[in-house]
């Protein structure tokens, strides 16, 4: 079983990893197809396991109310948007001998109807409005710091700008959960004003 700790250190490193694989592919002017493309998309498909088990966590560091569940099944739906997309991409590079190739592909599985909106346009949203509402509720109790939220946010707005930056927002995903992976799980009890994830 994957512990929370593990989850808050795993999910922003695998991130970060994929995005300098992703850099890396790109250095002759084209990524994919081939083992740089499946291997930057495995790492991003383990980050976002480890990603949902941490959104449980910090649901449960929230106290579970109603906001923070919301946030949790939120950013669970958009974290499963987001792994199908990944999970796309890996195929079509499967499939394709070259980057002609993959265009061709993804755009009849991109013209089935359902399938931008769901998996590319809005669906991947859910995963980043779900972790900035944990985030926010975890830095109001002050398990996170106060411009936790903001850090999160940032991350987040990056890939827009350039997704060169995948790595840079991976950095300030981890320094913004800082409290969450520094906390050691323990199986007895904690003390009342201890902050511990359990």
């Amino acid at each position: 079983m994957i512990n929370s700790r593990t989850a808050f250190l795993a999910a922003p490193v695998l991130m970060g990893a994929y995005g300098v694989i992703r850099i890396i592919d790109g250095l002759d002017g084209s990524r994919g197809p081939g083992l740089a493309w499946s291997l930057g998309h495995l790492c991003f498909l383990g980050a976002l396991v480890f990603f949902v088990r941490g959104f449980a966590a910090m649901r449960a560091a929230a106290g579970g109310n109603r906001l923070s569940t919301v946030g949790l099944w939120t950013g669970t739906a958009g974290a499963i948007a987001v792994g199908v997309q990944f999970a796309i991409d890996m195929v079509v590079g499967f499939l394709s001998a070259d980057r002609g190739a993959m265009d061709e592909l993804f755009t009849r599985v991109q013209d089935i109807p359902g399938v931008l909106p769901a998996f590319y346009d809005f669906g991947p949203l859910l995963f980043f409005v779900g972790q900035l509402v944990l985030v926010s509720q975890l830095a109001k109790r002050g398990v996170l710091e106060p411009w936790a939220p903001l850090l999160v946010l940032i991350d987040t707005t990056l890939p827009f700008a350039d997704k060169d930056l995948i790595p840079l927002g991976a950095v300030l995903l981890l320094v913004s959960c800082a409290p969450l992976w520094r906390i050691r799980e323990v199986a007895a009890e904690p003390p009342a004003d201890a902050k511990v994830l359990v």
